[in-house]
């Protein structure tokens, strides 16, 4: 029997995952061509959502490792000082790598620290691990499991992650722009030599480097008045303050941002433009996409713009449809309607809402090398791998592209929105000639998406028939574990009238936002409510008859018969399974 397939037996005997969930990630191990146990942890970890240490505890058992515990409130200065220390030995590249990676050269005293050397790690069996005896003076090491918590509190206390633009711009505070209330006008000329003599850059790449750190979707950099200018990220779908830059005119960064970024015009400041930027961050190509438009001043004499950036992270594209986290009923019926040949799939709701997130997933979960999935998408988000995704240019615009598509010979097509007549006459085009077709739509709820298409000049006959689901989502902000606590009882009445049950609030089950420095106000994250509307026989019926008359609310009863949550309910749920609470769910569904 092979190594892989012992652990994958020891796994089901000791850890208790059902053997399900371990031989479906042990074949998928093997389809990628590595089925050891360390592939095996990682996809249990990865794709079925098995939490860290309970796989990594039981691959250092397997392998024999042993633990390491430390009561995290007795390691005192001395401990950290000998690690850091022990750490300076470190080439720099190999330092940042084990941090990143959770593994730390742990000291307890002086003598640890001479020729053997203690190394913690979250996955003891990591390839870096062996880096340290060939690129360091220790040559006898000793490896250790640790669990993740400890580990990463360890490493925040005696390594804590730095950002070197924003420590060179705090060390040299006193050269940042200060202008000349005189100057009306800035010259091209004076902005080049002001930014010269000023840190802007560091200030601006040290922006992209703590909004991928922080988990940060958006940048948002915003003009305040002629010698300020303010800084923002959106966390968990709100902005969020950054910073507060003084004594900088607008246009000195808005030219930095121009500068550093491809395809835009730095002297362009009348019209809207459209770049991007990529950065090595953290071992991880990001990619940034720069919006820049133009805006009116109060200072009549200045031209300032408006700059938002879109953090493009490949790293949180959910490719296991399972981790989108979608409610029993919605995710049953959102896989019966991707693993047919044909029709329609929508994904509907406002921006941000998560639909690209979801369609990524969705495609993920159909691709194989015997189908040939095209996407149209302006601009394109992510890349796709194993789909052949269109380039939209001024010589190839949305509406050719789409068209070229029929001709390609798809079997899947993902198009990025239906905008008008044009487009949705092509989806339907495509899902009545046998095509598995993939498409957003802005809409607030499920019913209306169908109403929507009926005023683009689709016939209710072709509705009714080319579409196989319609699923409304938007993301509500997670409570954050460590912090959150039972909803107090003077909220008590405002969740009944929201439909809870007092014997649910009694069970303390039901929870509030509280705020702790690990978190962001008492949330970390964002999950999804949805309403999915199945296009069962009774419902396409329905659509026929109605003709010019969609009754959305008749449609809707006859979905909530087959057990569709309306976003609402979907909502409610979530705060019955305490991983949202009641203003989140009533802020997404204030037009419920």
């Amino acid at each position: 029997m092979a190594i892989g397939n012992k652990f994958a037996s020891y796994l089901v005997e000791k850890a208790g995952i059902t053997p399900e969930i371990v031989d479906k990630a042990y074949k998928r191990c093997g389809e990628f061509g590595d089925s050891t146990p360390s592939a095996l942890a990682r996809m249990l970890e990865s794709d079925f959502l098995i939490q860290h240490d309970r796989v990594y505890e039981h691959l250092s058992r397997f392998y024999s490792f042993k633990e390491f515990t430390v009561e995290l409130d007795k390691v005192g200065a001395k401990e950290l000082n000998y690690n850091r220390e022990a750490l300076k030995k470190f080439p720099e590249d190999l330092k940042n790598k084990l941090l990143y990676n959770k593994i730390l050269p742990f000291c307890r005293n002086s003598v640890d620290c001479r020729d053997a050397l203690k190394v913690l790690a979250s996955d003891p069996t990591h390839k870096l691990i062996q880096e340290i005896a060939k690129q360091t003076p220790y040559k006898r090491i000793d490896v250790y499991w640790c669990r993740l918590n400890t580990l990463e509190e360890l490493i925040e206390r005696i390594s804590p992650h730095k950002n070197e633009f924003l420590t060179l711009l705090e060390e040299n505070r006193n050269v940042i722009l200060d202008v000349e209330e005189a100057l009306p006008e800035l010259s091209e000329q004076a902005l080049d030599e002001e930014i010269n003599k000023s840190l802007l850059v560091n200030l601006f790449e040290g922006a992209l480097i703590d909004a991928v750190r922080s988990n940060a979707s958006d940048i948002h950099i915003i003009p305040q008045d002629k010698r300020a200018v303010e800084i923002y990220f959106r966390i968990d779908g709100k902005l969020q303050i950054w910073l507060r830059q003084e004594n900088t005119p607008p246009e000195a960064l808005a030219a930095v941002v121009k500068d550093r970024s491809i395809g835009v015009d730095r002297f362009e400041r009348d019209t809207a433009q459209d770049g991007y930027a990529q950065r090595m961050i953290d071992e991880h190509l990001i990619r940034f996409r720069v919006s820049i438009l133009p805006l009116v001043s109060p200072e009549y004499e200045r031209r300032f713009e408006s700059i938002t950036i879109r953090v493009v992270d490949d790293r949180k594209v959910i490719s296991d449809f399972h981790k989108l986290g979608f409610q029993a009923q919605a995710k049953d019926e959102f896989l019966r309607s991707i693993n047919t040949p044909k029709g329609i799939v929508i994904l509907t709701g406002p921006t941000g809402s998560g639909k690209s997130t979801t369609l990524m997933a969705a495609l993920h979960q159909v691709m194989k090398p015997s189908i040939n999935v095209l996407t149209c998408e302006d601009p394109v988000e992510y890349v796709i791998r194993g789909a052949r995704q269109l380039k939209i240019s001024h010589k190839m615009d949305f509406e050719q592209a789409l068209r070229s598509i029929l001709r390609h010979d798809p079997d899947v097509v993902m198009v990025g929105e239906i905008r008008d007549r044009i487009t949705a006459d092509i989806a339907i085009k495509l899902a009545n000639t046998g095509h598995l077709t993939f498409t957003t739509l802005h809409t607030n709820d499920a019913p209306s998406a169908i109403t929507r298409l009926y005023k683009m000049g689709i016939e209710p006959f072709l509705l009714a028939y080319s579409i196989n689901i319609i699923i409304a989502q938007r993301l509500v902000r997670k409570l954050c574990t460590r912090c959150r606590k039972p909803l107090d009882k003077e909220h008590w009445e405002a969740a009944i009238q929201l439909g809870l049950t007092r014997e649910e609030l009694e069970s303390g089950q039901v929870f509030e936002a509280v705020g702790c420095p690990k978190c962001h106000h008492g949330y970390s994250g964002r999950i999804n409510i949805a309403e999915a509307l199945f296009f069962y026989p009774e419902i396409r019926n329905e659509i026929v008859r109605s003709g010019s008359d969609i009754d959305e609310e008749r449609i809707r009863t006859l979905a909530e018969k087959h057990g569709m949550l309306s976003m609402r309910k979907s909502g409610i749920d979530r705060i019955r399974q305490g991983l949202t609470d009641m203003s989140e769910v009533l802020f997404a569904t204030s037009e419920d």
